[in-house]
């Protein structure tokens, strides 16, 4: 039986057992194991952890645990100045989070029947950031952009990736279709009166439409509740 000892940073400690936070976890193993495997065998996900060492020098996810290797892991560190403008895809539990994401202009794929594997195929095949509150599904070894979400509450989750994946600056406010993710089209009123309400069509002048779904968008009273959101989430929109 070999024996390694695992020292996490603050924040990858909460994402173990209580029972384990606060100190160097001692895992004993049996065989040649990889680093990847044994921190995932304490349900962290690999896509959490950034820089890694064994004995104080660098080592990558493939590395080989030896009998007595100290073992540091460092979260991924929020990102910095993108070249490419993050894209998402979002499991089924986060509908929510799927339209908020899509208010801020982001390219947000969600549907509330997505099947893991669809998850991680459009992950890996179309380039997209995973979004889950499920570890398992971020295990898979072909993942290599996803989030582990902390947050149950939309509101926070959305904190949460502005934060991890630097979006301020890809932030252009209502510009996606909220229910589907196309992006809208300036509309002219006169060509949708027939699907107003009568106090819309008096009080409103300016809409857009989305071309995929035909769902109609204008500056109602949501509007200041939803830019009150942006504003809290990304202050500098």
């Amino acid at each position: 039986m070999k024996v390694a000892h695992f020292v996490f940073a603050p924040k990858l400690q909460v994402l173990l057992r209580r029972d384990l936070r606060g100190q160097a976890v001692e895992l004993r193993f049996q065989g040649p194991q990889s680093v990847k495997h044994l921190i995932e065998s304490l349900r962290i996900p690999h896509t959490e952890i950034g820089e890694l060492k064994a004995n104080g020098l660098g080592i990558g996810m493939g590395y080989i645990v030896m009998d007595g290797d100290r073992i540091e892991a460092w979260p991924v560190p929020p990102a910095r100045n993108a070249v490419e403008e993050p894209r998402f895809v979002l499991d089924l539990h986060l509908g929510r989070l799927a339209s908020h994401l899509r208010m801020l202009g982001l390219d947000c794929l969600y549907r509330n029947s997505f099947e893991d594997q669809e998850l991680v195929q459009l992950s890996v095949e179309d380039g997209r950031i995973l979004l889950t509150r499920d570890r398992l599904l971020l295990m898979h070894k072909v993942i290599t952009q996803g989030y582990l979400l902390r947050s149950m509450e939309a509101t926070e989750q959305l904190r949460e990736v502005v934060v991890r994946y630097n979006l301020r600056e890809w932030v252009r406010p209502f510009q996606r279709c909220m229910r589907c993710n196309h992006l809208l089209e300036s509309v002219a009123k006169g060509t949708i009166l027939e699907k107003l309400e009568p106090l819309t069509k008096k009080y409103y002048h300016e809409f857009k439409l989305c071309p995929a779904c035909d769902q109609v968008y204008w500056k109602g009273s949501h509007y200041e509740r939803m830019l009150a959101l942006i504003q809290e989430v990304s202050p500098s929109v």
